[in-house]
Parts: C-alpha cells; structure tokens; sequence
C-alpha cells in the first residue's frame, strides 16, 4: 500500500493578519480543513499526487493553488486572501449565511487538536455569538444552550462549594475549570471574558484529573485571547429588577511581536423577590507575545470583586418524615426572599494563567502551563431548615470567613506524526495540582423562625443582630491542603483516512493533610484512569459514529469516624470511588458546515461509594454504587440564509443501585439528577438583502419534567413539577452597531428548582442591549 502524505499551510489577510475560519477544500475530493485563530490549517491521509486546493470564506473572493503531495512528507503552501483583516471581520459578523453557532475544532476539549467528528467523545459548545444574540448576563442563563443540563442551586457565596450546581448526566457539577485547567470561584462567573463554554459529557478523569469534575463531565471556559488587529466592542444593558450592565472588549496590538486584550464588566441587578442583590466589577487583561516563529507566550488574568445578598433557601428535612404534600404553601410566598440586603457576602476571586507554546519540529509540540486561582468568602450565609411540623423553618445563619487557593503546573507534549501510512496524534502530560481551603467562621446560630402558615419571620435580619448572635461562637480555624501528581499519554491513531482508534490512561498520586488546631497528614492514594474511543467516518468529513469508554473517579478526602457509642474519634481514609461510561453515537456536519448534530446512548456505573455503615451511625464504609444511563440529541443548524437554530433533548434514568438502607436511596433516582427529560431550543432569524436588513427575532425556551428534589424511601418524596420557559428577542444590526430587546420568561411561568430545597426561579424579566463595534 502507498504511503499517503499530508498538506498543512497557513492563510492571511492582504494586511498580513491570520485568516480563521477560512475554507479549505481539495478540489474534486471530500477532503479539506478550517483554518484555526492563527491562519493554519492541516489535511492528512492524502494519496501521492498533485492536487488543486481552494481556500474560500463567504463573501470573500476564492484562491486556488496547486500543490504535489509525497509519500510520508508534509507538502507546505500558503494563501494570501485579498480582503484585509477589517473587511473580513466585517463579512464575519454581517453575513447571515455563516453557521455561526457552530465550534467544530476546540483543542481544549480533547487536549488535542481534534475536530468535532475525529472525538469520540460528546461535547456542546456554546460561543460567545449566542450568549451576545441572546443578551446573556449570567452564567445560568447560558448553560440553557447546552443539551442535558440544568440548574439545582444557586451560588451561595460560602467557601469551598459556593459556586452554582448544575445536574448533568445524573450528578452534580460546578463550573471549575477555564482554558481546561483548575480554576475554582465561590459565586458567578462573569460572561464577558468567555469564548466558549464547553460542556464536556461523561467521567473525564484521564484528561482532567479528579479533584474538581464530575462523573456526569465537566464545565470548561475558553477564554478570549488577543488577537493581531486593532478591535473591540462596547455594549450596555439596562433592564428589569434594576438591571445596569456595561461590558468593554478591547484588542490592541502593542507591536508586531505583542499583542495585549481586556474584556471588563461592570454588573449591578437587584433579585426579582422582595430583597437581595447581586452587583461585581470584572476585568480580565490577556496578553500575547510571539518571541519568534516557534516560541509564543499566552497570559489570561481575571480579577473579579462580587457582593451578594443571596436568598435563604427552604431546605426539607431530610431526616424525618415529609410533613409537605404540595408547592400551595410554597406558593404564597414566591416573592419572598426571607433575607435583608444587609446581610451581603463578598466573593472576591483572581485567577492567573501563563504558557508558553514552543515548536519543537514540525511533528512535536512542547504546551507549559501554569494556573493560580484564589476565591475567598467574607460575609453572612443563612438558609431555613424544615422543623417537621409542615410550616415551621428555622434559620440557621453563619459569618463565613474563607480562602481556597489552587495551584495547577501542567507540561504536555503534543505530537502529529505518520508511521508508516498511519497518522498519530500523541498527547504526553504531566501535571501537578494542589489546593488549600482555609475557614475561620462561626459557628451555625438559630436566628428565629418563619412560618409559612402566617408567613411570620421572627429573625431581626441587620448585621448588628447577627454579629450580637454570633459573637463567641466558632467552627474552629482549620486547613484542609490536598495535592495530587499525575502522568497521561493519549494516542489518537488514524488506521485508515476513515477509522481512528483513542487510547488514553492517567495515573494519579493523591496526598496532602487537613488541620484543626493540629495536623493529620493524610495517607497516600492513587489511581489509573484509562479511556478508549473509536470514530469511523461513514461520509468523510460530514458523518461519523462512535463509541467509548470513559473513567472518572473521586479521591474520597479523609472521613472523621467513630465507636458506636462516640467514643475513639479518629480519621481514616478511603480508597478512590470509580465511574465507568461506556458509549456509542454518531456525529454529524452536514451541507457544508450549515447541519451539524450529535446523538448518543450512554450508560454509567459508580462504585466503591462511601456511605454509612448500618451497623455504626458513627462509623463510613465504602461499596455503595450508582447508575446512571440515557441519551442525548443536540442540533445546530444554519437551514437557510440569515436562519440559525440550537435544540437538544435529552433523558436519563438514575438509580441508586447499593447503599445504606437506613438511608432510604437504594432503587430511586438521586435528588442529584435533576429532571429526567431536558429540551433547550433557540432560533434565530435576521434578514438579509431587503428592505429590512439587519432586523430579526429570536425565540427559544427550555423545558425540564417534574423534578423529585427529595427523594427518600424513609422521609417521603417531594416533587418539583415539569415547567417550559419561553424567551423572545427582537433586534437590529449593523456593520458597527446592534441593538437587541430581550424577554426572558415570556409567559411570567412560576417554576422551582432544587436539590432537597424549593427554590422559586425568575419571573418574567426585560432586557435592552445597545452594542457598538470599532
């Protein structure tokens, strides 16, 4: 058999500026790339010969070149379009016809670069256009586009875990990594700096590690880098609940070499309940500096200072029988917050990346990375706690006083080579994670009680009267540090154009010590985590299927147990819990670029869980397992010009398989997955070439069944009912300016979400967005 060649090249603008996105087809072949934010692009698997390639954009004129491709060689050609950077920007954003919902080629999902259809694993990614032509302000709100996700609770600003939960696959997941690395907050995100968000589907334990993902998968932000030209955007909205919103984007290159990047925002809303606030100051500089032709240096910066009074969540008691039959009682009080803007929580968080990327040759990459984050809480959290009595709350309310530091250092190598006729595309890792969580709050004080019957608050909810309730009381200064050493390698091998096989293994080194007025050094732990997948392109480029096999696990940090009586308290350590996924598929990109879609059957097993001896309330022991399988359908269209359309639908069946019996889970759906059914939809319509260009509408909503937030053989169960919130748009835009009105809640739909908690979402919400570009 002929050894088969490659073509890789770059593109640029007439200004001498990268071209992305740029078509580039083998003329009378299947075959063809999209070039990447820095002009190049690469076509493998091609037969010796002499071949005619096309590079192309939509409303810009096309380039043809001829080039010879040789056995087991790179022939290298490069195009120079005639448009300048400017006037293909300006086609980028005006030209209706472009699939611009689409992300087809993120290295950091795979840590590799690896298309769309070449992954065997699922992912949706979802760009920064759909978060601008939806007005997006929040994180929440943009997660709605991704397929199998919904919201449980709200940010409550508390150290370690204050960050929002979201249900995906059947487990809880918190957004916790940008550019693909460790990155923890204790509030909101801020969408002003995202590129994308990537909602990476199943255990991703071999490419992510552990410590801060998910079994159901990951949320990862891509951040905006800079870029070679001068650029940016203003944008302010206004709107309900007191909504003031200003967001910069500003590009500017310092020299030929250096380039530098700030997005910043400004954000003040008040709740729609009857107190609470959210307001933060956001800025986020990136620089990038080119030394030379192979060594190039990225730094991403956010500094976020956030303040919040958040509402208290009604939690049911999970440990007596539910004396709640229905949301009537829940209802009457909708609009109630149950907390005071005096009692606010300060989140400030600063997050620091820096890597340099060196060519090493033509086949190898060297990616050194380095990322730091800091969160910390400073401030008052409160929630009501069900009393049993089926209208009693207590609210028990704390003066959090935190800090959690990650640090992450990650060396990978990152290789594109041939063997033969067979393609290999190899990533080598090794990283290093810690993490340390301080605390140095008070103690848990009942500050009164609300009774739902009368709706009656007895708590003075000032500062003054909290600070008097808490004062003296303690959880105790403590430290709980934890580092984890890992090596990965990951082989992607193309053993014909059409079929590529995955194999990836990680092994990890768990350790680090917790304090509490003393130090505990914690036992050493690790764990291998392997992954394979196979892709096999029926139609090259446009249809594949696949399947794979996923690892994720969870180093169980150390548990204080004791006697059955109390008595000889101590810790022990546990070994890591195991998920496994096994799934299969097929991917889609379709009629050029315009129909792109993904279907999926998964199905995931969790073992060795830690759960409570039956034998000893006061003691853990490990073996309790979990189930969680479900499919998935996810759709972005661009059918006809100026028409772009997001959908997915997706259902799962979750079950807690082996547990404690006294506990109550064992043969139900955890409250942790969410509802079973999830449709998301957007469309977007603006016209084109008539009398009316630029106008257009979106419509879109998001539907979720009913929801049993608590759910306990021995407590009872309480459901959340099924809701559809619909959402509107009405926009103009030009070459230099848009303007959009939002609607988000169209119909004012009354819904909850939950997580053993009952907690009433927005209500009906305006939005106007006035934007201009330079």
């Amino acid at each position: 058999m002929a050894q088969n060649g490659s073509i890789k090249g770059n593109i640029k603008t007439a200004d001498s500026k990268p071209a992305e996105f740029v078509n580039i087809s083998v003329k009378g072949s299947a075959k063809g790339s999209v070039t990447d934010k820095e002009g190049n692009f690469l076509i493998s698997n091609l037969k010796p010969g002499t071949y005619q390639l096309v590079a192309s954009f939509v409303g810009a004129s096309k380039q043809e070149q001829s080039i010879e491709v040789k056995a087991n060689e790179v022939s290298l050609v490069n195009f120079t379009l005639d448009e300048t950077a400017t006037a293909l920007s300006e086609i980028t954003v005006t030209d209706a016809r472009i699939n611009k919902y689409y992300r087809n080629d993120n290295a950091i999902v795979a840590k590799q670069p690896l298309k769309d259809l070449e992954n065997p694993q699922v992912y949706n990614s979802i760009s920064k256009e759909i978060l601008a032509d939806q007005v997006v302000t929040n994180f929440n709100d943009a997660l709605k586009n991704a397929t199998g996700i919904t919201r449980l609770w709200e940010s409550t600003g508390r150290g370690g875990d204050g960050a929002e939960f979201f249900s995906l696959r059947g487990f809880a997941v918190q957004p916790s990594m940008v550019n693909g690395l460790p990155s923890v907050n204790n509030g909101g995100l801020d969408p002003i700096n995202i590129e994308t968000i990537d909602v990476i589907k199943g255990p991703s334990g071999t490419l992510f590690g552990s410590p801060l993902i998910s079994y159901g998968g990951l949320i990862n932000v891509t951040t905006k880098r800079p870029y070679e030209s001068l650029g940016g955007e203003l944008t302010y909205i206004s709107g309900s609940n007191a909504l003031n919103r200003f967001t910069a984007d500003v590009n500017l290159p310092l020299s030929e070499q250096a380039f530098a990047r700030i997005n910043t925002a400004y954000h003040s809303e008040n709740s729609f309940q009857d107190a609470g606030f959210k307001k933060s100051i956001f800025i986020a500089p990136s620089f990038k500096f080119k030394a030379n032709e192979k060594l190039t240096f990225l730094i991403n910066t956010e500094f976020m200072n956030a303040e919040a009074a958040n509402p208290a969540m009604l939690f049911l008691s999970r440990y007596s029988a539910l004396s709640f039959t229905s949301l009537d009682i829940f209802e009457k009080y909708y609009s109630r917050s149950f907390t005071s803007n005096d009692l606010s929580i300060k989140n400030p968080t600063v997050g620091l990346q820096a890597q340099a990327l060196y060519k090493l040759s033509d086949a190898w990459t060297s990616q050194t990375v380095i990322s730091r984050s800091s969160a910390k809480t400073d401030g008052y959290y409160h929630y009501l706690w069900d009393f049993s009595d089926g209208n009693t709350f207590g609210r028990y309310i704390s003066k959090r006083n935190g800090e959690t530091n990650t640090t992450d250092i990650q060396q990978n190598f990152i290789g594109n080579f041939s063997i033969g006729n067979i393609e290999n595309k190899v990533l080598i890792g090794f990283d290093y994670f810690s993490s340390a969580i301080h605390n140095a709050s008070t103690g848990w004080l009942l500050g009164g009680t609300v009774t739902l019957a009368d709706g009656v608050d007895t708590g003075i909810l000032t500062k003054a009267a909290v600070d008097n309730l808490v004062a003296g009381s303690s959880e105790g200064v403590s430290t709980a540090e934890s580092e984890v050493i890992s090596a990965y390698v990951s082989d992607v091998i193309n053993i014909t154009p059409a079929l590529s096989v995955l194999a990836s293994i990680r092994f990890d080194q768990f350790g680090g010590k917790t304090s509490y007025y003393a130090t505990d050094d914690v036992k050493d732990q690790s764990a291998f985590s392997p992954k394979f997948g196979i892709v096999y392109q029926v139609l090259p480029e446009k249809l594949s299927v696949f399947g794979n096999y996923l690892n994720g696990f969870t180093n169980v940090g150390p548990t204080q147990i004791a006697d059955i009586d109390g008595s000889n308290p101590r810790l022990v350590t546990f070994d890591p819990e195991q998920a496994n996924q096994y799934e299969f598929g097929v991917k889609s990109n379709l009629l050029n670029g315009k129909l792109s879609a993904t279907a999926s059957y998964y199905n995931i097993a969790v073992k060795n869980r830690v759960m409570v001896d039956p034998n000893n309330q006061n003691n853990s022991i490990q073996g309790g397992e979990a189930q969680s399988t479900g499919f998935e359908v996810s759709l972005i269209a661009n059918p006809i010009e100026g028409l772009n359309i997001i959908a997915g639908f997706s259902n799962n069946d979750s079950e807690i398989v082996k547990d404690n019996p006294g506990d109550g889970y064992i043969g139900l759906r955890p409250e942790e997955a969410g509802p079973a059914q999830l449709a998301n939809f957007w469309l977007n319509y603006t016209f084109s070439n008539t009398a009316v260009k630029g106008l257009g509408f979106g419509l879109g909503g998001n539907y979720a069944s009913d929801h049993k937030t608590l759910n306990r053989a021995n407590t009872g169960t309480f459901v959340l009912p099924e809701y559809t919130v619909l959402n509107a748009a009405l926009s103009y835009t030009g070459d230099k300016y848009g303007i959009i009105l939002k609607v988000n809640n169209l119909t004012d739909k009354q819904y909850y979400s939950g997580w053993s908690t009952v907690t009433p979402q927005n209500l009906r919400n305006i939005s106007l967005s006035l934007n201009y570009k330079f």
